[in-house]
């Protein structure tokens, strides 16, 4: 184990440019090789409807809907690669969040503790902001088949939208002069 074990919280003692470097490479190859089937799975199906995807944007399995033949390969692969990403996101995030709390539990007064946590909190907020709704949209998008299609729409919606409109929300409450602008805004009476 590495000088991280014992010291989680010493950023710049462990994580150098090497490091991030290294984190950067694995998560571009990771996405990238997760992602390299996609193009070769849609260009094997024919294609005989329409070329307009009901859709907003262009994803894979919105793309082979449109195929007249069985998808199943593809949807799959989807499966297979959400599950995959979540699967490897969730085991790393919760192996760090083990050490956080470690390390948390181990600051000496308990205000360290609870601003630690509540840091933590944020980032918990704000990874399921992001997750939920990407898992649902896609399991939605495979097999919600007597779902509306506008509901399709607005599933992927959230997933697109909702997690930058709340990143700045669940980290911007954290501050206490916006803790504060708010507090006036809501108490505040007109005279």
């Amino acid at each position: 184990m590495g000088p991280w074990r014992y010291y989680p919280l010493r950023y710049s003692t462990t994580l150098t440019n090497f490091v991030v470097a290294k984190i950067i490479l694995a998560v571009v190859l990771r996405g990238g090789i997760l992602a390299l089937p996609y193009p070769f799975l849609a260009r094997q199906w024919p294609y005989c409807r329409t070329n307009i995807i009901p859709h907003f944007f262009c994803g894979h399995i919105a793309v082979v809907k449109l195929a007249c033949a069985d998808i199943s390969i593809s949807s799959y692969y989807g499966l297979f690669d959400l599950f995959s990403e979540i699967g490897m996101d969730v085991f790393f995030i919760a192996v760090s969040y083990t050490l956080i709390l470690r390390a948390i539990f181990r600051l000496p007064t308990k205000d360290a503790r609870l601003k630690t946590f509540g840091t933590c909190i944020s980032h918990i907020c704000a990874i399921s902001a992001l997750y939920i709704p990407d898992f649902f949209s896609s399991l939605f998008y495979r097999f919600g088949h007597n779902v509306p299609l506008h509901f399709l729409i607005l599933i992927a919606s959230v997933y697109l939208l909702v997690p930058p409109v709340l990143h700045p929300i669940i980290y911007g409450l954290r501050t206490k002069q916006i803790q504060g602008r708010l507090l006036q805004l809501f108490t505040h009476k007109e005279t």
